[in-house]
């Protein structure tokens, strides 16, 4: 047979194997005869690579080296869910919801799975990006890994849209990850602890062939992209099945919140059955126009909740209680326990949060204390077994000198915990701000990880954040494990950290109680560094969403000679302290009012609306209220949103109407 018809009959032949295994769940050949016809293709393939195809099935076995990850930026963020442990809290979540809007609301409860979270990207049926979370906004692509995922399509059958960005969550079956541990435990390597954080770890390896050898497997839980058709949740999955995508059977439509708490219920003990690990449900609306309707918070959209199942719970003896000094002098107390085996991790320390904690729980060294997870992820001790308590035991006392530098500890007013007001000289503040300001959230400086910042701060090439744009080739080089290669790359991406935004300069310079939120409203109100240093506490809580607390932080900021010396070096280094020019604001024609962007546009996407809107002085809401002053509509608005502004007699206009409006006002 002539070779590129025999390459296309093979390739056709696999992947339909591969779909009925791994979506049908139906062996239709024994695992020998399909390693041949795979063996066969790659020879030819090998023979004749004038025929390559990225999306042939042989590109599964990997053995692409990917040495780093490009970070790419998600078009859609990957948002947290907001958690609940309770059938009070669904109720309320459902209360909450029945209060913007009007119509009934059905819900999709889906599995939650114990996993890592992957982003999608298909063009015209091929993967062409697999992002993970990484800070929700960008995450890095790691395709040639995902590619090896047999459950996870690499090209799309049936009748599928242009361009799809598809959610889903990687993971190991239960049998999988105990085959990979006792492969390891034969060849003498240490085991994993658990499934959730090995799944993590192999995505991000750079050999793909070895990511190929875990087995590793995915569920899709959600569609995104521009005019999808589909009016509910629960049909788009249906139709991402259609296209060869693995989704759960277990997706159930409930409808209503008693619907909900059963299923919830029903898999409080299941789950123990399934072949993988899941720690509770996710609750979503249905449709999709009352999602759009309900909107987000900053941090979680108002229309999904994640419940969370009871964390399982050990009783381990608590040897001894240390301290940490955190980078902004808070000190927290740490718990250090008798290992134990909890969820499949071993724990070792748990935090007791503040000397309240230590006192309410009243515990003590050698007591036996019972240990969770909050959450399943952070370990926490949430009671004390006082029976076998050993009579001579005597109460904690609080610590009144900081560990690391002995300055006195202060405790302020309303606050619960305890401070070392020592930031400039002690050491664990300073190198804790230096690994904030390089996180990945903030100025992201590749290279540069808690040991390195340790081996700079003893040489004394760094003191403070600033001492980062002085550090050269010469400085680094004569360090130990630092080779030519790593100071390079070093020195690149702090120079590359330049063009980072004055939103997240400011983020990265550690200012108490101004978190990523805070920072994109301080910039857009004052415009520059010099404007924020000298605005009055008047101006400051004008600012949307600024209190007292944050002017205070603010201004005790700004009041310290060091701070402002730090900032007027990290500007001769070059960081950018101003507003970028094309996120100034153009005008103040949409001034005080509040504005609604809602449906499908032709012209625009509508992030490019609302940062115009923004620009013009606007303030973007995501649901309609009497304060409510304008709509700007497209095609698809919710029908619960259109009677709710037509009752309050609020105006919608065209993304047109909007441009016209900004036009005339501004010439």
């Amino acid at each position: 047979m002539d070779p590129k018809k025999r390459i296309e009959t093979l390739r056709k032949e696999i992947e339909e194997y591969n779909y009925d295994y791994y979506l049908l769940d139906k062996s239709s050949i024994s695992d020998f005869e399909f390693d041949k016809l795979l063996e066969e293709l790659i020879f030819l393939e090998n023979k004749h690579p004038e025929f390559f195809d990225p999306t042939s099935p042989s590109q599964r076995v990997g053995g692409a080296i990917t040495k780093e990850f490009n970070t790419e930026v998600h078009e859609y963020p990957m948002l947290s869910l907001s958690n609940t442990y309770s059938e009070e809290d669904l109720i309320n979540f459902d209360n909450r919801l029945k209060k913007l809007t009007n119509d009934p609301i059905e819900y999709v409860c889906e599995l939650k799975y114990d996993g890592v979270s992957i982003s999608l990207i298909y063009e015209n049926g091929i993967l062409i990006k697999a992002l993970t979370r990484g800070n929700g906004t960008e995450g890095d692509d790691v395709i040639n890994n995902v590619k090896t995922i047999n459950s996870i399509p690499i090209k799309l059958r049936g009748n599928y849209p242009e361009k799809i960005t598809i959610r889903g969550e990687i993971f190991f079956h239960i049998k999988d990850f105990h085959r990979l541990n006792k492969a390891r435990q034969s060849d003498g390597f240490e085991t994993f602890s658990n499934p959730r954080n090995t799944a993590s770890g192999t995505i991000r390896l750079q050999d793909s062939s070895i990511v190929a050898n875990r087995k590793l497997d995915c569920f899709l839980y959600s569609l995104l992209g521009e005019g999808l058709p589909y009016a509910t949740h629960y049909e788009s999955i249906l139709a991402a099945k259609d296209w060869g995508l693995k989704t759960s059977s277990h997706m159930f439509l409930a409808q209503n919140i008693d619907s909900v708490v059963d299923y919830v219920n029903s898999w409080n003990e299941k789950r123990k059955d399934l072949p993988y690990e899941i720690d509770g449900i996710v609750i979503k609306v249905n449709n999709l126009k009352q999602q759009e309707e309900m909107g987000f918070t900053s941090k979680f959209p108002r229309w999904a909740i994640s419940y969370k199942f009871q964390a399982d719970q050990v009783e381990t003896k608590l040897l001894s209680i240390s301290y940490q000094v955190g980078r902004t002098g808070a000190i927290t107390p740490v718990a250090n326990l008798n290992p134990v085996n909890l969820a499949g991790t071993i724990v070792k320390r748990a935090s007791l949060h503040n000397a309240d904690q230590i006192s309410k729980l009243d515990i003590r060294v050698n007591d036996l204390v019972y240990v969770e997870k909050g959450g399943e992820i952070i370990p926490k001790i949430v009671g004390v077994n006082k029976t076998n308590r050993d009579e001579s035991s005597q109460p904690h006392s609080f610590i009144i000198n900081c560990p690391e530098c002995d300055f006195t500890l202060v405790r302020k007013e309303g606050e619960a915990q305890h401070y070392c007001l020592n930031q400039y000289f002690c050491p664990p503040q300073i190198k804790g701000r230096i690994e904030h300001f390089i996180s990945r959230k903030a100025m992201d400086v590749d290279g540069l990880g808690p040991e390195t910042i340790d081996l700079l701060f003893l040489n004394d090439l760094i003191k403070n954040i600033d001492d980062l744009y002085r550090l050269k080739k010469e400085d680094l080089l004569p360090l130990e494990g630092l080779a030519e290669k790593s100071v390079n790359n070093i020195l690149n991406s702090l120079e590359k950290s330049k063009g980072k935004s004055f939103e997240c300069v400011l983020f990265s310079l550690g200012i108490r109680f101004v978190g990523e939120t805070v920072a994109k409203k301080l910039v857009k109100e004052f415009n520059s560094i010099d404007n924020l240093i000298n605005a009055n506490d008047e101006e400051l809580q004008n600012t949307d969403e600024i209190g007292i607390k944050i002017t205070e932080s603010l201004k005790e900021y700004f009041s310290n000679d060091q701070n402002l010396e730090i900032i007027k070096n990290l500007q001769l280094s070059g960081l950018n302290f101003q507003l970028d020019k094309s996120d100034e604001k153009k005008s103040s024609v949409l001034e005080n009012m509040k504005i609604v962007v809602s449906g499908v546009f032709e012209h625009f996407t509508r992030d490019e609306i609302k940062k115009t809107i923004e620009q013009h002085s606007g303030k973007i809401v995501s649901s309609i209220s009497k304060n409510t002053s304008l709509i700007v509509g497209g095609n698809n608005i919710g029908p619960s949103k259109l009677k709710k502004a037509k009752i309050l007699n609020i105006k919608i206009i065209t993304e047109n109407e909007l441009i016209n409006l900004l036009d005339e006002e501004t010439v």
